[in-house]
């Protein structure tokens, strides 16, 4: 640990010892903050012609009026001054989907490069549905599937990997910007956040990314808004709905020379369709850069959230059939609710040697506050965190092949102290709701990790590029229990140590065409252990569990025909995984991890992009998004079953999505959404699954600009326009307690709406 401490100090003041090259401005993407390389900058006097380098920075001769290219981004024109230093925001193209640049493992590049499957969602595919729920926007990405019991329930698998997570997300990885949402133990929200506050998303599926841990799910990446170029305009939408949705963001982007701020407030209050459903949601988000001169740039992003939601957790079948607006009958009673305040703040610094290598390094902190009753206990929960990810990038002749690399660190330490106490609601009037009694429990868990990566393009020709990369973890948590031990309380205090994980990667990309190309890729991943998982009935700590490990083996294509209007992407795969960590329930809320066998996963994804119709009145594109799951237990021996050959629980056999976007040029646009859902395995033994269904979402709107600096969007949206009756979460494998049938079953919303209006000022 302290050699891994010296590296990565040793590279946060690595800039302060090599000096760099001098630049007149540069050049980044208006919505994410990242560079563009390769823009060309024209004087429009004297036609000189320069391009932005890999950092996107650029170097001119003189004062004058230039114009900036880019192919896949709108032109723009611009004053630039040579005494000055100035940054150019160039706006996304929207039409040609070929050339999005990703930037999964820090090494910016054209999508269709790419050699793994990385799926990105773009603002304006946020903006096809409500601005107030995840699960619609990310269950549109093959592979992926977000299942959604209510605003503050949920639970996202990629490629099946997390479905057996009975509560919330785990397996995956996510970061806002370069800043980790996953906590010491693996676990992951998201959807606390606004998305209102969110540029778009890159999703990395499967263990392909060295640079963010090689989790076997693989990774999102959420991309805050930036403010736009030049300009300092206000924003503010209004929308209302079904069941007492009220949701306001107030926008503030301010555009200074060399700095920019954009700042989201809102406010979300929700009703709830059945009962004990309240949500109530309060965020602040705030992004900043500032470029002090061509070598250095720092950014600052933090994020608040303060929520009380309230939870009507799952029902049996009877009353999910007979009366699904009801919420479970104890968490009704004990009126069960989260009341947590959280949030991130990260600092990042960008410091370039020279055109060929820079460095980017980031310090954060987060922190969450939470007390949460339920009918068999009340949690109380804290947890502070702290870290650093350094990272050098770079660029070198290799066999006089052009070869980008980077490689760095980070380290991650978390704090979480929980208690729990009784809960005494059954002793008082039934409108009183929860009340606490005694501590039950006290612990605090101190979990560390770090990761060094490194990560490679390769090309060995213009046609073919080589991509690899090495991730190398090591975890460890220290648990303290701080309760008074007793003979039925034995104290649970211990250590527990993963070995170091190494995880390579190797994938190739070949261009056959210049708009279509070929991708492999063979990766290993693992998923770590939480500490809950680790813990035996009688108090030890179970040694012998053993992480989730995997290889993934994949081959897919994407590209475009008919002259970039349809464009598509194609892959199969298969991940093996063995070591798979089972939580066997001990009691209404105890649980235990064992290692009982493996899993098999295959699947196929399709993505269907076309551009049906683009003339001066209207463009017409309708979508088509396709999962074909077929995720199998290969060996899994639970106790006297076995279970092995039965299909992996929690995940849906298909997904189908089908959709249009239109937008006329007066100013109509919207959509129609149409998804299905195929049913899921509930149990392990098989013998019970949920039905299948199809959901369908209209969307219309208006968008209008009276004069420059004014623009007015009005919108309505109505979903599930059947009224369905579906299940929209799946609490895998229940029991029943007290002589109570299991709960598996979370009503999904029956037909609902929503509108509103968005105004936008510009100065």
């Amino acid at each position: 640990m302290l050699k891994t401490v010296q590296l990565i100090l040793f590279l946060l003041l690595l800039p302060l010892l090599v000096g760099a090259q001098n630049f007149n401005g540069k050049i980044i993407n208006s919505n994410n903050g990242l560079p563009i390389h390769n823009a060309i900058i024209v004087n429009l006097k004297s036609n000189d012609t320069v391009f932005s380098n890999d950092s996107g920075f650029f170097k001119i001769n003189r004062t004058g009026e230039y114009k900036i290219t880019k192919t896949g981004y709108l032109n723009e024109i611009i004053s630039i001054d040579i005494s000055k230093f100035t940054v150019v925001k160039l706006i996304t193209n929207s039409s040609q989907l070929d050339e999005v640049i990703i930037n999964s493992n820090h090494l910016p590049k054209s999508l269709k490069k790419a050699t793994s499957s990385i799926d990105i969602i773009s603002q304006s595919q946020i903006q096809r549905f409500n601005n107030t729920d995840f699960s619609p926007i990310l269950n549109n990405t093959p592979g992926v599937f977000m299942q959604s019991g209510a605003l503050n329930t949920n639970r996202i698998t990629i490629r099946g990997i997390g479905s057996r997570n009975l509560f919330g997300t785990s397996k995956i990885r996510a970061y806002f910007k370069n800043i980790p949402l996953t906590n010491g133990s693996g676990e992951t929200t998201i959807e606390d956040f606004e998305l209102g506050s969110i540029s778009k998303m890159e999703i990395i599926k499967g263990a392909t990314s060295s640079s963010y841990g090689a989790g076997l799910g693989g990774t999102i990446i959420l991309h805050p808004k930036n403010s736009k170029n030049n300009n300092t305009q206000v924003s503010n939408e209004f929308s209302m709905g079904s069941f007492g949705l009220i949701k306001n963001i107030s926008t503030l982007n301010l555009n200074l020379k060399n700095s920019s701020i954009n700042t989201v407030f809102s406010t979300t209050n929700y009703d709830g369709y059945r009962d004990n459903n309240n949500y109530n949601r309060q965020t602040f988000t705030i992004t900043g850069n500032h470029f002090i001169n061509s070598n250095n740039d720092i950014s600052i992003l933090a994020s608040f959230v303060n929520l009380k939601a309230f939870i009507p957790s799952s029902l049996n079948e009877t009353d999910f059939i007979n009366n699904p607006e009801q919420a479970a009958f104890t968490w009704q009673q004990a009126r069960g609710f989260e009341d947590a305040i959280r949030g991130i703040i990260g600092l990042s610094w960008n410091h370039n040697y020279s055109d060929n290598l820079k460095q980017s390094t980031s310090i954060f902190t987060s922190f969450r506050d939470a007390y949460e009753p339920r009918p068999f206990n009340i949690l109380s929960e804290n947890s502070f965190a702290f870290g650093v990810r350094s990272r050098l990038i770079g660029n070198l002749m290799v066999f006089q092949k052009n070869m980008k690399f980077t490689i760095g660190g980070e380290l991650f330490r978390d704090r979480y102290n929980s208690e729990t106490f009784e809960n005494l609601y059954e002793d008082f009037p039934e409108e009183t709701g929860s009340v606490k009694g005694d501590k039950l429990s006290n612990f605090e868990e101190n979990r560390t990790y770090y990761n060094l990566f490194f990560e490679s393009d390769f090309e060995l020709s213009n046609l073919t590029t080589l991509t690899f990369g090495l991730n190398l973890n090591k975890t460890a948590y220290k648990l303290k229990d701080r309760f008074e031990a007793s003979e039925s309380n034995p104290d649970q205090s211990g250590d527990f140590k993963f070995e170091p994980i190494i995880s390579p990667k190797l994938g190739v990309s070949h261009l056959i065409s210049n708009n279509i190309s070929l991708f492999s890729s063979i990766s290993q991943g693992f998923s770590p252990i939480s500490l809950n998982e680790t813990l035996l009935p009688d108090g030890q700590i179970n040694t012998n569990l053993k992480p989730e490990t995997g290889w993934n083996f994949e081959i897919g294509s994407r590209g475009s025909f008919s002259k970039g209007k349809l464009q598509y992407t194609i892959s199969i795969y298969r991940l093996n995984i063995k070591n798979l960590v089972v939580s066997r329930r001990t009691a209404q809320d105890a649980f235990i991890g064992i290692n009982a066998g493996k899993t098999r996963h295959d699947g196929l994804e399709l993505k269907l992009n076309y551009q049906a119709l683009k003339t001066k009145i209207v463009r017409l594109n309708p979508f088509i998004n396709y999962t074909l799951n077929k995720f199998k237990f290969k060996e899994f021996i639970d106790v006297d079953s076995n279970f092995s050959g039965n299909d992996l629980t929690g995940v849906p056999s298909q997904v189908l999505n089908l959709g249009a976007d239109y937008h006329f040029n007066f100013g109509l646009y919207g959509n129609i959404f149409h998804q299905y859902v195929g049913e899921i395995p509930i149990t392990d033994s098989n013998t019970l699954y949920s039905d299948s269904y199809n959901l369908t979402h209209l969307k219309i709107g208006y968008r209008t600009n009276p004069n420059k600096k004014f623009g007015i969007n009005i919108f309505l949206g109505i979903n599930n326009l059947f009224n369905k009756h579906y299940a929209s979460q799946i609490l895998i494998n229940a029991s029943g307690f007290g002589g109570t049938p299991p709960r598996y079953y979370y009503p999904g919303n029956p037909i609902n709406y929503y509108s509103g209006v968005r105004l936008n000022y510009v100065f």
